[in-house]
């Protein structure tokens, strides 16, 4: 880790150095300094109004005081990250990876946190799918829908949940409208192409003003790939060496599959209708959305003669239904209450090649939240709320492995924070009562189960310093109760390759944390750090038992202690104006390092990356070039290989044809220019599905 933390510490003090540098020698008649949150936004291309505040915590501060390590994407940076999941959209993030399992189904690692350790929400509430009990599994939110993406890691996310320890993953949208549009009916597009999986992609939207604050809104979205093209061959060079040496010829053959990843193609569509009414900072309203998706699993080809390869195939569909209302209660106590909720009937089947129905996934869930913000008063504010969620699973067919599960979840949260001079101060609690029953099942060989949890969970912190330096310490405690699948799983899963059995007996997860913040800005430079160090006692985990079951190794749910430590750079730097161009440099780099005592490394852990970038910037065109290196991961937990290190080079331009719209644009960007052969370890399919090869994208945002 020292090693990294030199190359990270190297890479990025030019950054600050050389901004402090520029504002020693500005001239007397410079302009202002610009606030950090501009700074960052121009650097990164994002509008800068979306980045003054944060809203993912629930109560809007700026995110400078916000004790954990944040990101915003949106704009023109939202435009060139796009790409058809949550996962792969915000890959390129601090302290973010993707379980690339592939082009459809990749769900966000968060510091080496995935699973059921991070919620990912819409506009606060969850998904309110089944993504995380598998890693085939799609997220059922499509970003096309998205106006921002908030990512919100470390602590402060515990107030949207104990699963929450990794961190949050927030995507908001305008499906229940929070404004008046200016004009009676504004209409925006999308279109996307994408080369390398002949991705074609469209996304319309429509507000229509009504009169008396109220306002209608539609949208509907299509997208479609075929199968993704690819930097070399399809299996890595491990498999490949052993295919070659099989006497079995149609083995020998897979080792020269290249160029394409069978059975990745996938299509997507989305239709939703909203309606809200809006008076000042009051308003109300709610949404209904369809969501049908079918994707292809890259085949994961079996190198021992007789076994046969698998092309499975995920047909989902969900109907879910959202309702939102703001009331401002003026100048009191409460300055604002808020009530968002969902409800979601969500089925997925699992197919196999001659179209025939393996496996069926049923859930049906709601989640709500009300929010009661209070006024900011001598220096003091914050909230509080209550959150309610219930989930019933239910699976069918002959890969069956859970039993029909029901999860009742109950929190109360509380956050506090004084501002005074050069001191933040901040504390946060939640209370949650989980209920976890499964049903009596035969063919799963349980009877019926119940098992209750009362999980607590804090964190107090302060940062000291003014906007041009502050530094912050953040403490935590968190315990997350067991899920169903943790808990009742006993057969085949397919997605991971192994024959997972739970343990009804599993006590809480519980975890202290501390982490250590500086963050700086002035005329035209950003930075922020973030150094964690997390311990686990009844961390839960799966080991192999070295057994076989319906021929795949068997994996038991156990508890030891563990930690996770890590840090979290980036920052952007101003370094010169050249005509009408501002020109900028940015970098970011992570690591996490993770062990659970006495087994050793924790599976699937991202290794060190180091991204960089000069983007030249002007009112109408900008341009990017940069650079990704991920480092080789040779740290592992007993049942993984090692993964090779790569490097990406990427380019893009944006251009703004319409000067007095700014919402009008074109992307042309070129990722992956040289078609590396790239593969993420934390990918279950690694050895059989790298990353997507050269792949040149255009992307048009039209707004009239």
């Amino acid at each position: 880790m020292l090693k990294y933390a030199f190359l990270a510490g190297a890479a990025f003090v030019l950054l600050p150095a050389t901004a402090f540098a520029q504002e020693e020698t500005a001239p007397e008649t410079a302009p202002a300094p610009v606030p950090a949150e501009e700074s960052a936004a121009a650097a990164r291309g994002q509008h800068a109004d979306h980045n003054t505040e944060i809203i993912i915590t629930g109560f809007r501060r700026n995110r400078q005081d916000v004790l954990s390590g944040t990101s915003v994407i949106s704009g023109d940076e939202l435009s060139r990250e796009m790409r058809p999941t949550i996962g792969e959209t915000l890959a390129q993030q601090p302290g973010v990876s993707a379980t690339s399992y592939g082009p459809n189904a990749s769900r966000p690692i968060l510091r080496g946190f995935q699973g059921e350790r991070i919620r990912i929400l819409t506009d606060g509430i969850g998904s309110l799918d089944v993504s995380n009990t598998s890693v085939d599994h799609a997220v059922a939110i499509n970003p096309l829908t998205a106006e921002r993406i908030e990512v919100l890691r470390g602590p402060s996310a515990l107030l949207f949940g104990s699963a929450a320890i990794g961190g949050v993953v927030n995507v908001i949208d305008a499906r229940i409208p929070r404004r008046v549009p200016d004009d009676p009916v504004h209409v925006a597009a999308i279109l996307t192409y994408g080369s390398a999986a002949e991705e074609r992609s469209g996304n319309a939207t429509l507000d229509v003003r009504l009169g008396g604050g109220f306002v209608l809104h539609a949208d509907a979205n299509y997208s479609k790939t075929d199968d993704l093209g690819i930097g070399g061959f399809v299996l890595s060079p491990r498999l490949r060496a052993e295919a070659l040496a099989s006497p079995d010829a149609e083995i020998r053959a897979l080792a020269g599959l290249r160029g394409e990843l069978p059975n990745s193609q996938g299509r997507t569509s989305d239709i939703a209708a909203g309606l809200a009414w809006i008076d000042g900072q009051t308003n109300a309203g709610f949404s209904i959305n369809r969501l049908d998706s079918r994707y292809g699993i890259p085949i994961r080809f079996p190198l021992e003669p007789g076994e046969e390869a698998e092309a499975v195939r995920i047909d989902l569909e969900q109907t879910r239904a959202d309702g939102r209302a703001e009331i401002d209660l003026g100048d009191g106590f409460l300055d604002v209450v808020r009530l968002r909720g969902a409800y979601s009937d969500y089925r997925h089947s699992e197919l196999e090649e001659t179209g025939e129905v393996g496996t069926t996934f049923f859930n049906k869930g709601h989640e709500g939240r009300l929010e009661f913000v209070q006024s900011t008063r001598g220096g003091w504010g914050g909230g509080f709320g209550a959150q309610y969620y219930r989930r019933r699973l239910n699976t069918v067919g002959e890969e069956k492995s859970l039993p029909v599960n029901t999860t009742d979840q109950f929190g109360l949260f509380l956050l506090q924070n004084y501002s005074k001079g050069k001191v933040n101060a901040e504390a946060g609690a939640r209370y949650e009562r989980q209920r976890v029953r499964a049903e009596a099942d035969p063919v799963i060989g349980n009877p019926d189960l119940k098992r209750s949890f009362d999980a607590f969970s804090g964190s107090v912190g302060a940062s000291f310093g003014s906007r041009s330096l502050r530094v912050g310490l953040n403490l935590s405690h968190a315990e997350r109760a067991p899920s169903a699948e943790e808990l009742y799983v006993n057969g085949p899963h397919p997605g991971t390759q192994s024959f997972e059995v739970g343990d009804p007996n599993l006590a809480k997860e519980k975890s202290n944390g501390a982490e250590l913040t500086l963050r700086g800005s002035g005329r035209g430079f950003n930075f922020g750090a973030s150094a964690y160090h997390i311990w686990f006692s009844d961390y839960i985990y799966g080991q192999q038992t070295g057994a076989v079951e319906d021929g795949l190794p068997v994996f038991e749910y156990r508890q030891a202690k563990a930690r996770y430590l890590g840090f979290e750079i980036d920052g952007s730097v101003q370094v010169a104006k050249v005509g009408g161009f501002i020109l900028n440099l940015d970098a970011l780099a992570d690591y996490v390092r993770a062990t659970i005592r006495t087994v050793g490394p924790a599976p699937r852990i991202p290794p060190f990356r180091l991204l960089g970038g000069i983007e030249a910037q002007s009112d109408r065109l900008t341009g990017r070039i940069e650079v990704e290196r991920t480092a080789r991961q040779g740290r592992l937990a007993a049942f993984e290989t090692p993964t090779k290190g790569f490097t990406l080079v990427n380019a893009s331009i944006a251009f703004k044809p319409l000067k007095d719209n700014e919402a009008t644009s074109i992307t042309l960007s070129a990722n992956n220019i040289f078609d590396v052969d790239a593969r993420r370890h934390a990918s279950f399919l690694k050895d059989y599905a790298p990353l997507a090869g050269r792949d040149i994208r255009l992307t048009a945002h039209l707004s009239f």
